[in-house]
């Protein structure tokens, strides 16, 4: 009997060691899996399965853009469109403050002036550029805005600017009302300061940087993270899966990767500038200034007997040039007839049995403020999710409307996202089903201003992908593309959301979806055009008429 208790309590003894064995065999590779060294199997953008070490790199060994496996037509594509982002600024050397670009000096003058114009015909005005010393600029290289309006009518409309590269610069425009048509000029950015954006755009593309939080228990630690991470630190990779967008943060001390638990926006770099590079972005001064003309800056126009022709069209991001204007506070697009949704009633028509998906950045927020604002019935379901970053959702259970709002995956400068709501854009759109009472819209532009274009470019490119595969499986959904906007720039804004920087994402976004069959509200023309400043979230007037255009896609006009 004692025999056989003895060899009972050896066998527990044995059996109880080879746990502990087993145990610690499992934490150690655990421990090695989430320790200096994370390897991440994910699929690039052109579809192919990569294996990505993050520990102890160069930056030029894990820098998702510089590092791209394309295929031949994206390739093609890409050098296509950085080709046209070319902004041409001489290399002139170091301008003095004093030899550079003075909007006070420079002026304007009306080329084509007649006694009176007819709607529909072609403006032209000459723009002379001159530095502070009166004397004139020999290159170009400036960011000029410029735009017709009347003020009384409450009507505007953007135009073209070209640069002959030698201080003179030609814009044209349509004239599309009649009345008394002004004509403003605005200098946004010297050339000198371009050149100062074009080097913090290449050189630090981390000026914005981003944190996350670890936490396992009563242990806590917060790390930077970026599409790119500087030194040979060992990271977290995490790199989406089945997008292959890139995202790494520095590796905590304690805690293991799988730990992180939020995204936040770190700061802004200070210190960026010298002081000579300083002087070209400065307030009242060279910074979004009104040029002035040297004559007449405005001309009589009067109605013309051609009527205006309507076609409901999509993939807007080439052919008409202005987009449209306003007239009475009211956006006209060229290309169709848009409704005016006046009425809470006209917006539930119009939504009823409709699921309603907005993604995207701030902008595009606040079309669901506004539409949870001023339609009673779309009732915001309280997720409990932060303010100004959501998740949101809305409901109409009396009209079947469901509005979901949701932000795009990092790059995102919002205060605190939770790290299981970081969703990218293009698995959102993989996730949906699609049909005739599906609507989608998407913007996505503010948070990729100060990144290399091919940041921006790879994020579009698996979007369009989405959306392309979307159509095809459902080709009765409405997609619905937001561009960007012009904003309000002071110095130290300039830096980091220029509308130099915008103005160059927006054109990557219209010739990117360019012929795939989505919808294009012209975000870009209608804060250029309209009266009131420039915001980057447009005043209540805007947001209504781009929701109108929104709407007007959605439930076309009869006529």
């Amino acid at each position: 009997m004692w025999t056989n208790v003895f060899r009972l309590r050896l066998f527990c003894c044995v059996l109880a060691v080879l746990m502990v064995v087993v145990l610690v065999v499992n934490v150690t590779q655990v421990e090695y899996l989430d320790h200096e060294t994370v390897s991440a199997t994910f699929i690039d953008s052109s579809g192919q399965f990569v294996s990505s070490q993050a520990t102890g790199i160069s930056r030029n060994a894990y820098c998702g853009y510089e590092h791209q496996t394309l295929s031949s037509r994206e390739r093609m594509e890409e050098d296509s469109l950085l080709a046209a982002l070319q902004w041409q600024v001489p290399d002139v050397g170091l301008v003095p403050f004093v030899k550079s670009t003075s909007p006070s000096s420079s002026y304007f003058v009306i080329l084509n002036s007649a006694a009176f114009f007819k709607v529909g015909s072609q403006l032209e005005v000459l723009v002379h550029v001159q530095d502070f010393q009166r004397k004139p600029k020999k290159y170009g290289g400036d960011y000029l805005q410029a735009r017709i309006h009347s003020p009384k009518l409450q009507a505007g409309a953007v135009g073209k600017v070209v640069d002959y590269q030698n201080g003179f610069y030609k814009v044209f425009f349509t004239l599309l009302w009649p009345g008394k048509v002004k004509v403003s000029i605005s200098l946004v950015h010297p050339s000198e300061g371009i050149r100062v954006l074009q080097h913090l755009q290449e050189e630090k593309p981390d000026r914005v940087y981003f944190k996350s939080l670890f936490r396992s228990g009563r242990i806590s630690e917060t790390t930077e993270c970026n599409v790119c991470l500087p030194g040979s630190l060992p990271l977290c990779n995490f790199t989406d899966l089945y997008t292959g967008e890139p995202w790494f943060c520095f590796k905590p001390k304690k805690l293991p990767c799988s730990s992180r638990i939020n995204h936040f926006k770190g700061g802004y770099l200070k210190g960026l500038l010298t002081a000579s590079e300083s002087a070209f972005f400065q307030s009242g001064v060279n910074i979004k200034m009104p040029i002035n003309s040297s004559g007449p800056d405005w001309v009589t126009v009067i109605p013309s007997r051609i009527k205006e022709t309507y076609n409901l069209g999509v993939s807007q991001g080439s052919g008409t040039f202005p987009s449209g204007y306003f007239y009475k506070d009211q956006w006209r697009p060229r290309k169709f007839k848009m409704r005016q949704f006046n009425d809470p009633d006209n917006i539930t028509e119009c939504l009823q049995r409709k699921i309603v998906y907005l993604f995207g950045d701030s902008t595009i927020r606040q079309w669901f403020e506004y539409l949870t604002a001023f339609v009673p019935d779309l009732v915001e379901f309280n997720l409990g999710s932060p303010k100004n970053v959501g998740p949101f959702l809305a409901v109409d259970q009396k009209h079947n409307i469901l509005l979901k709002y949701r932000c795009h995956g990092p790059p995102i400068r919002f205060t605190t996202v939770f790290s299981n709501e970081l969703h990218y854009v293009a698995n959102e759109l993989n996730g949906i089903v699609g049909g005739k009472n599906t609507v989608v819209a998407i913007a996505i532009w503010s948070h990729f201003s100060t990144f290399p274009w091919e940041v921006y470019i790879r994020r579009l490119r698996n979007i369009r992908r989405a959306v392309v595969q979307l159509l095809d499986r459902s080709p009765k959904t409405i997609v619905v593309i937001r561009t960007a906007n012009a904003q309000e720039l002071g110095p130290e804004v300039s830096l980091f959301n220029s509308d130099w920087y915008n103005f160059q994402l927006d054109t990557v976004l219209r010739r990117m979806f360019s012929g795939v069959g989505v919808y294009l509200v012209d975000a870009w023309e209608m804060t250029l055009a309209h009266y009131l400043p420039h915001k980057l979230h447009p005043d209540e007037v805007i947001v209504k008429n781009q929701l109108d255009m929104f709407l007007s896609f959605v439930c076309p006009s009869e006529t």
